[in-house]
């Protein structure tokens, strides 16, 4: 074998004591292969040319600073794929070692050039009766020539760091630090239909069932869940076809079952065959009929989790694959978003001042029952598709192979958002406010009617020059696009709050909202070129449905937001029109705010004909339990995250936890909250920094502050707690460091001055 061979070892001469080496994977293809069943040739790249990458890119230093930054068991999954994507990029920067690249040389020199190879992932210890990790770690299929080889390998390595491969590591109690990577090279064997067999049932764990899915051509799109199968369940015994199902696929798949009876039957003495090999019952991947039929991976059928505690699935559809994307991005795009936005529109439409007590009732109803559906909505497929703007990350940056990993994020300028509408607008009205003083002295000082009496404060403004064309700016502001619930109340039941915002940035001397802040060589078009350069021509309609996918999803995962927040907001108005009737009525015996929460009491109370009197609960609000921020005994001087958006700023704390401190944030100070939620932008041009709790590189508050050019500290733990307001903060969006107290060079200053001062003291 050479001097490679500490680093490749031939899948022929692989046996089972080479399974640390080699991992579960390979060691049974090979033991498969010397007991007569037909395996695709290849090599294995053992885990000593891992072991020997990650020496020479001193990468494991990288991987344990990235899993360092807060414990793994309270990050989040957004700040692991955060981590997974530098470690990933840090993996395509560095070359893979000459010795190793020459072993992997060695081994193809012995098959053709042209050969196309299936590069795959063989984990020591990933594949056992008790875990799975298949479909967690990559493979690449029709790998061509030595430089894809290499570059697939670095990939697989990778994987190892994925953000689903971690995760399910946390879950099976596995430590993410100890993991180590081999990885199985075969020569590709295409046929007209491939797919997976189960020596058991696996949803009931009964040997007298064998399942069998097929597909048309490789089996990687049934892996990966982007091509419905062929379906049949077979009783063991006799090989009886208990029940098949056949795939929906688009085009319309050949009529009739992908195999034929000869093909099941031999399907049939494969599972046999290997559990007798291995002695438990096994999932096996294959390709080609009986007469060409090639055994791909064979692995213990997953048994002991019990059902809802593996969570492999799930974490699988945090990365669904392009197929999936483009069925999403047609649902999505054409039917939920058009179809939410106009259930909005319609509930906000609806006189409910006019209903009876009983069509009141009905009509809280609807809108619960609409939130409901909606918001599992959200859950199964807007976030999903959400996705689109990952899968573009990993595709820039492996084709590209920029220093910044989150070069990608320019690509997504400019999208017209819902948000960025609404801030637009109320930047025009700010402006109009800015070059009219008496306007704005005006606003000023008859803010405090707002909203307890309205038409007061509206006469008010309408008497001074300018003050009807901003009267009719603001109120359409508030009317389409401030519908919004945050926290438990309705924005547009808060004029107040967003006039005193208007106001802060009438006075705001900052750059205007959007305003560019990078260098002409990262425009959008810049990027886009770099990037289809870097596929090539074969590539490019790919890579335009990838970049069009991504741009999309990003503008339906703010706009979604919003647009269900706005259901949510149509239920609040309805309770409150109910309260208010009830409370007239002398039913209602608390004056608690109502919330969505209270929504099954106010309609009980509404269908109740015995006239009982309703008593709301007092709901605390989840900030109540920090209202004694910053009173621990001990202050850290400094608190760590991840950084998110570049610069250095120092400022006072203002915490935002519930909807009243939306009108307390004053222009150049710090914003400190759980995170920034799309109802809440229009906050941030205001800031000179901004430190949240939620991590994570693609969270509202990280994108808008790397817009706008001001530092972003995310991730940080229990920062709201941590942070009262008024205390001075040094925000480090380089390093993610928050400093509590006033810079280092402040107190320098001030300790220099202190002597001095003693000094004149004693002067005669």
């Amino acid at each position: 074998m050479g001097a490679g061979s500490r680093y490749i070892i031939p899948l022929a001469q692989v046996d089972q004591s080479h399974e640390p080496l080699v991992g579960a994977k390979a060691a049974r293809l090979a033991i498969l292969s010397k007991t007569g069943h037909p395996v695709a040739p290849g090599f294995c790249v053992a885990v000593g040319a891992y072991e020997c990458f990650l020496a020479e890119s001193r990468l494991e230093t990288l991987i344990r600073m990235e899993l360092d930054r807060k414990r793994f068991e309270d990050m989040r999954w957004e700040e692991l794929w955060d981590a997974a994507l530098r470690i990933r990029a840090a993996f395509n920067a560095h070359p893979v070692p000459a010795a190793v690249a020459a072993a992997v040389d060695e081994a193809l020199a012995g098959y053709p050039a042209d050969l196309a190879w299936a590069v795959r992932s063989s984990a020591p210890g990933e594949d056992a009766a008790h875990r799975s990790f298949a479909g967690l770690h990559e493979s690449y299929v029709g790998v061509v020539g030595r430089a894809a080889v290499l570059d697939a390998l670095r990939l697989v390595w990778a994987s190892l760091w994925s953000d689903a491969a971690m995760l399910y590591r946390r879950e099976v109690g596995l430590d993410p630090a100890h993991s180590r990577m081999a990885v199985l090279v075969q020569a590709m064997r295409t046929a007209p239909v491939s797919g997976v067999a189960f020596g058991c049932d696996p949803r009931q764990l009964s040997r007298e069932i064998a399942i069998i899915e097929a597909v048309p051509g490789v089996c990687a799109g049934l892996v990966d869940g982007e091509i419905d199968p062929d379906r049949w369940q077979l009783r063991r015994a006799d090989g009886t076809v208990v029940a098949w199902q056949p795939g929906q696929r688009e085009p319309a798949g050949t009529p009739g079952p992908l195999l034929d009876g000869a093909d099941i039957s031999h399907l049939l003495r494969v599972i046999s065959s290997v559990e007798e090999q291995f002695r438990w019952p096994p999932d096996i991947e294959w390709t080609g009929r009986a007469a060409e039929f090639t055994l791909l991976q064979a692995r213990p059928v997953t048994t002991a989790a019990p059902a809802g505690d593996d969570k492999r699935e799930w974490y699988l559809t945090l990365r669904p694959g392009l197929a999936r994307l483009r069925k999403l991005r047609t649902r999505v795009a054409d039917e939920l978003i058009p179809a939410l936005a106009a259930e909005g529109a319609r509930l906000a439409a609806a006189n409910l001042d006019a209903h009876t007590e009983a069509q009141l009732a009905d009509a809280i109803a609807e809108r619960r029952d609409a939130l409901q559906r909606w918001t599992k909505i959200y859950w199964d497929e807007f976030i999903p598709f959400a996705h689109g703007v990952r899968r573009l990350a990993v595709y820039y940056n492996d084709a590209v192979r920029p220093r910044d990993p989150y070069e990608f994020v320019g690509l997504l300028q400019g999208e017209d958002l819902l948000a960025s509408q609404r801030n637009a607008a109320l930047h025009a009205i700010a402006d109009q406010v800015r070059q009219q003083p008496p306007l704005a002295a005006t606003l000023d000082q008859a803010g405090h009617w707002l909203p307890a009496e309205p038409e007061r404060w509206a006469d008010t403004v309408r008497a001074v020059t300018g003050g009807e064309v901003f009267l009719a700016a603001f109120r359409r502001v508030m009317e389409n696009a401030l519908d919004l619930a945050y926290d438990t109340a309705r924005l547009a039941d808060r004029p107040d709050l967003i006039l005193r915002s208007v106001l802060e940035l009438a006075r705001a001397t900052t750059r205007p909202h959007g305003a560019a802040t990078e260098s002409p060589s990262t425009t959008v078009a810049t990027l886009e070129q770099r990037l289809l350069a870097a596929v090539g021509p074969a590539r490019q309609e790919e890579a335009r449905e990838t970049l069009a996918t991504a741009r999309l999803s990003w503008r339906l995962r703010d706009n979604d937001n919003l647009l269900l927040s706005r259901i949510e907001s149509q239920l609040i108005r309805a309770i409150e029109i109910a309260a208010r009737r009830l409370k007239a009525a002398g039913r209602l015996a608390a004056n608690a705010p109502v919330s969505a929460k209270v929504a099954e009491l106010v309609i009980a109370a509404l269908r109740d004909r015995s006239g009982a009197v309703l008593v709301l609960p007092v709901e605390q609000p989840a900030a109540a339990t920090v209202a004694v921020a910053g009173t621990r005994a001990e202050t850290p001087r400094q608190l760590t995250g991840q950084p998110a958006a570049a610069g250095l700023a120092t400022g006072k704390v203002r915490c935002v936890r519930r909807t009243e401190d939306l009108g307390r944030f004053q222009a150049g100070e710090v914003l400190v909250c759980d995170a920034i939620q799309p109802m809440m932008t229009h906050l941030v041009p205001l800031a000179c920094a901004v430190v949240e709790r939620r991590g994570g590189m693609l969270i509202h508050g990280a994108i808008i502050a790397r817009e706008l050019g001001i530092p972003c500290v995310n991730g940080v733990p229990d920062v709201v707690e941590l942070l009262p307001d008024g205390q001075v903060v040094t925000v480090d969006g380089y390093l993610g460091i928050v400093t509590v107290g006033p810079p280092d060079f402040d107190l320098e200053l001030a300790a220099r001055q202190q002597p001095r001062a003693r000094r004149a003291d004693h002067l005669p």
